[in-house]
């Protein structure tokens, strides 16, 4: 027997809002091709003035994901300059720093806080830990002019690599915080939801009509999904066609785009020619088999990276990112949801001490390099969007000066695979590999790289570009094509984390076996 709450919403016809946003935009699509044809003139010029307003509504609603596991993060006042100049209106966070709540005051940016799994034991087992982490950051800082609109519980707590570590605590943790909204009086204004991967539903025959949540987690999901009915909050959602496209070397590539050459997947009377579509309608339908059709859906994560991986590069990452921006300010949504789509592109900036278990190219989602400078030309459909993305400003930098691997030394010397080894392991290497930016360096490349990126990741403090007498520094940039080799940003102007100190004792003591054995 189906649940009560089917009857409720069996449908999954879009409220009257889409639908009427929906006929909008098809209206504008004909008038924009003949504007003075069957229609009147001056219907043609009222419903263009209207495609101009539905159109700025969208486009406006666009948002970025702002991660900060970087060894030197930008100022978090020169991030959100970035932020509003490139036309964003609303920012994901991953948590709830100081420093960066403080910076989005009165900035009229909305925000979306996020806490991190390691806390959600914590808060799922204590109502008062809930109230004070509301108290803390959330109102706190509505009250002095930060625009929260929804508390993000987790980050995809039910991934299957996890292993089911976080599925006790993930809906009790949901359950606090929203009674901590409550008791604070911000649960009208302030929504809960929790990101989740797209693992958490499936179709075993890639058909999005028999999509489902996961058997394992069936049941935990429904309560979710239930609750954030009852409340009135967003199911989000973490869309990647570069991971299926990353784990299944048969994954059909142009059905990671929005170009149409994809052989089409049939699904009774809609027809896919993307993932993200038919990803998206199998989450619908998912929700719809359930009883809850209509739930409002954002997607909280979805973009490509440049690096790191084969089919991970600038190329890729701005044909897949500029057809989702084109796909979505269209208004048309997808098959089974016609309308706006609400999303966060992932993500703004590059992070250089994030997690590579998943892969090297964890490390390079970013539209922006790690010090502001877009990577390729994206037009958001805001403002001046003929121009691109406008790089971040007032940044300063490190001396023009870099760490190379000395000409008169050997290769064959001994000591290069363990220098080269210890400073990957304490820098980043990611964009070294197999048709990777810097795919294309020889072997005295890549040892250069690797010392320049361990060099700048600590100040460029002198000790830091020995490596056993094997390195030297120089005033001439090693760049070479694709490849970049970085400076880093002035200490002065990031909130630098910097490498351990241990990481600059081992060095020293390399550098002291190495002298002593002279």
């Amino acid at each position: 027997m189906e649940p009560d709450s089917l009857q409720r919403n069996e449908t999954v016809n879009p409220d009257s809002t889409e639908l009427d946003e929906y006929r909008a935009t098809e209206e504008c699509l004909i008038i924009k091709k003949d504007p003075v044809g069957k229609m009147e003139k001056v219907k043609a010029i009222i419903v263009l003035l209207s495609c101009i307003s539905l159109l700025s509504i969208r486009v406006n609603g666009i948002g970025a994901n702002w991660g900060t596991q970087t060894s030197h993060p930008l100022p978090p006042d020169t991030v959100v300059q970035l932020l509003k100049e490139n036309g964003f209106s609303k920012v994901k966070l991953f948590d709830a720093e100081d420093g960066t709540m403080h910076a989005l005051k009165k900035s009229g940016l909305e925000v979306m806080v996020g806490i991190p799994n390691d806390m959600l034991q914590t808060l799922a087992t204590s109502m008062k830990s809930a109230e004070n982490w509301v108290s803390k950051n959330v109102s706190a800082f509505v009250n002095n002019g930060v625009s929260i609109r929804y508390v993000a519980v987790g980050n995809e707590p039910f991934l299957e690599t996890y292993n089911g570590s976080f599925l006790q605590t993930t809906f009790p943790a949901l359950q606090n915080i929203q009674g901590a909204l409550i008791k604070a009086g911000l649960g009208n204004q302030v929504k809960v939801t929790c990101p989740l991967n797209a693992d958490v539903y499936q179709s075993a025959s890639g058909k999005p009509s028999d999509g489902d949540f996961r058997t394992d987690i069936h049941d935990l999901m429904l309560a979710i999904v239930k609750f954030l009915s009852d409340n009135s909050a967003a199911f989000t959602v973490n869309i990647y066609p570069f991971i299926s496209l990353y784990s299944d070397a048969n994954f059909p590539v142009e059905y990671a785009f929005f170009d149409g050459n994809a052989s089409p997947i049939v699904d009774g009377s809609n027809t896919y020619t993307n993932m993200f579509d038919a990803n998206l309608d199998t989450l619908i339908w998912s929700l719809r088999k359930n009883g809850y059709g209509n739930l409002p859906i954002i997607v909280g994560e979805v973009g490509w990276p440049t690096d790191g991986d084969m089919n991970a590069n600038t190329q890729y990452a701005q044909r897949f990112n500029q057809g989702f921006m084109t796909h979505i300010l269209t208004g048309r949504g997808t098959p089974m949801r016609p309308g706006p789509i609400d999303a966060y592109l992932f993500s703004l900036i590059d992070e250089d001490e994030k997690s590579i278990q998943p892969g090297n190219f964890e490390r390079h989602w970013g539209i922006f390099t790690y010090d502001g400078l877009p990577k390729y030309q994206l037009n958001l459909g805001v403002g001046n969007s003929s121009r691109g993305l406008i790089r971040a400003r007032g940044v300063q930098y490190l001396d023009k000066k870099w760490c190379v691997l000395k000409p008169s030394v050997s290769l064959s010397d001994s000591k290069t695979t363990d220098t080269i080894s210890y400073a990957c392991a304490n820098a980043d290497c990611t964009s070294l590999g197999y048709k990777t930016s810097c795919g294309n360096l020889d072997t005295r490349g890549n040892i250069s790289y690797a010392f320049n990126s361990f060099f700048q990741k600590n100040d460029q403090d002198d000790v830091a570009c020995d490596f056993s007498g094997l390195a030297t520094t120089t005033n001439m940039d090693p760049s070479t094509g694709t490849c970049r080799f970085g400076i880093m940003i002035e200490v002065d102007h990031a909130i630098s984390s910097k490498l351990p100190q241990f990481g600059l004792l081992i060095s020293s003591f390399l550098l002291y076996l190495f002298l002593t054995a002279l």
